[in-house]
């Protein structure tokens, strides 16, 4: 594989909202630090993300020491919202699955609701270790995630994103790219590899921490919203029909799972382990 190495490293506090790139991060067993324990749930209780609300692209959450979000978006005054006292819980809606979790306080709610035009409310994972099981086919017993759409991380390569921008750029909506990593929301980029090298690894080290590879990581409609204008195009998932397509999945990237807890840190080697 050469050198490969890591390049960046992103964590998203509240899901659907954008996040920051530290040049460090505490790997835990079911995330990066901080990444994906706040979410955005409707009145039924179902997790709100850019799916169904692309203008969550423009929101902003700052990871506070001791696990608590200051939350931006255009048009709002900044909010600091601290990590609710362990108390009752409300059943979250993620994909089918009911997870417990801490509501935030009014004030939050409030905050994101006039800024999405919604009746929505913001909770906080209080329990990471105990509340969310990983799909059960792609898991060992005990393995468990944040609020993430199905796995502790999501790893993607920057020779895979060269190798589809020159696909999209020879397409029907070439105008639409050059498209950048943010469309996929990863939490870590790898750069040194060969373009889809992704798809072979199977358990991998960065730095000093080891990871299994659980699957591909099928892709939806978050991938055409444009993470700075919140528009919506038809690429990538238009050329990953035509090239990406595994069974019923386009794909890019890999869900990763950690064997053991550490600390990861951009320029890491990045080396497959099998």
């Amino acid at each position: 594989m050469g050198m490969a190495e890591l390049q960046s490293i992103h964590v998203h506090p509240v899901k659907a909202l954008r996040g920051f790139s530290p040049r460090e991060a505490v790997v835990e067993p079911w995330g990066l630090a901080g990444d994906r324990r706040w979410v955005l749930i409707d009145d039924g209780g179902k997790v709100v993300t850019q799916r169904g609300q692309p203008r969550l692209a423009l929101a902003a959450a700052e990871l506070l020491p001791g696990g608590g979000v200051r939350l931006s978006a255009p048009g709002r005054t900044p909010l600091t919202v601290p990590v609710p006292e362990p108390g009752v819980t409300v059943p979250v809606d993620i994909f089918g699955t009911k997870v417990e979790a801490v509501l935030a306080a009014e004030a939050a709610h409030a905050w994101c609701g006039a800024y999405l035009e919604a009746d929505v409310r913001l909770a906080h994972m209080d329990a990471p270790a105990s509340r969310r099981p990983i799909d059960p086919e792609h898991a060992l017993p005990g393995e468990t995630v944040s609020f993430a759409d199905g796995y502790p991380l999501l790893v993607t390569a920057q020779a895979s994103l060269d190798a589809l921008n020159s696909l999209i750029a020879r397409g029907e909506h070439a105008e639409e790219g050059p498209l950048p990593m943010n469309r996929f929301r990863p939490n870590v980029v790898v750069r040194g590899t060969r373009a889809w090298a992704e798809d072979d690894w199977r358990r991998i080290a960065i730095g000093e921490v080891e990871f299994r590879v659980a699957k591909m990581c099928g892709r939806c409609v978050v991938t055409t919203t444009d993470q700075i204008t919140a528009e919506r195009g038809r690429e990538p998932l238009w050329t990953l029909a035509r090239h990406r397509r595994f069974g019923s999945r386009l794909v890019f990237g890999q869900n990763l799972v950690p064997h053991s807890p550490g600390t990861i840190r951009v320029g890491d080697p990045v080396r497959v382990l099998g």
